[in-house]
């Protein structure tokens, strides 16, 4: 019986050690979502299906690639609500060099948990754009900047960013390049690669509506 004992403890321990490395145990998964281009219902479908997916698979948090001139209004709301519900961390990143988060593209910046930009990148400009060929009259155009002004502080105000920028990123299309969006409380890093970046964020407390969680993201995997 003791012979017995013995061999099952000893299998006990074996499992154990084939098992973690499996399971990949104290290792933090992540899902990588890349996005260039002007934003739009495909873009909204792509980014919206990566966070669900991304909360299916149990992924600790999301990098989100950003290059974006804009786009559709509607469709970047529908994108900024689907970040702000996400159970777990999105972190925003305008990469590569060259790249910009501007017009629509600065509002979902602004929503993600986490933002940071690639050096020689920009954010801003978010003054909205009338599409199609019927023009707006002034009236209409002032309400729709009315509305996009306090959606974006709204936004702003959320993640602890900088709302007086915000504003005059809609009202007088601003910009700021990365090292000005850091200085200026837009963003929370200037990374020049996303190994970088994920060793910046490695312990970055993250609120979440649940509670506040700590990043690992050291040795994380995609």
């Amino acid at each position: 019986m003791l012979r017995v004992m013995k061999l099952y403890r000893t299998l006990l321990v074996f499992l154990a050690i084939v098992l973690v490395p499996a399971l990949g145990f104290g290792t933090s998964k992540y899902v990588v979502l890349e996005f260039e281009g002007a934003i739009g219902p495909v873009s909204d479908r792509y980014i919206s299906n990566g966070i669900d997916k991304a909360e299916d698979i149990g992924a600790d948090f999301i990098l989100l690639k950003l290059d974006t001139p804009g786009g559709l209004m509607e469709s970047m709301r529908k994108i900024v609500k689907k970040i702000m519900a996400s159970e777990i961390p999105v972190n925003g990143y305008v990469y590569p060099v060259g790249a910009r988060a501007a017009s629509a593209g600065a509002f979902i910046m602004l929503s993600t948990h986490v933002a940071a930009m690639s050096p020689g990148t920009n954010m801003g400009a978010a003054h909205p754009v009338a599409m199609g060929e019927k023009q707006p009259d002034s009236v209409m155009m002032g309400k729709l900047e009315n509305d996009a002004v306090a959606f974006i502080i709204s936004i702003a105000e959320a993640r602890g960013r900088n709302a007086e920028w915000a504003e005059r990123a809609v009202r007088e299309s601003i910009s700021s390049s990365a090292n000005e969006s850091l200085e200026l409380g837009l963003i929370d890093y200037v990374a020049s690669s996303p190994e970088e970046l994920l060793e910046m964020l490695d312990g970055h407390e993250v609120e979440m509506e649940e509670g506040e969680i700590v990043l690992e993201t050291a040795e994380a995997e995609e």
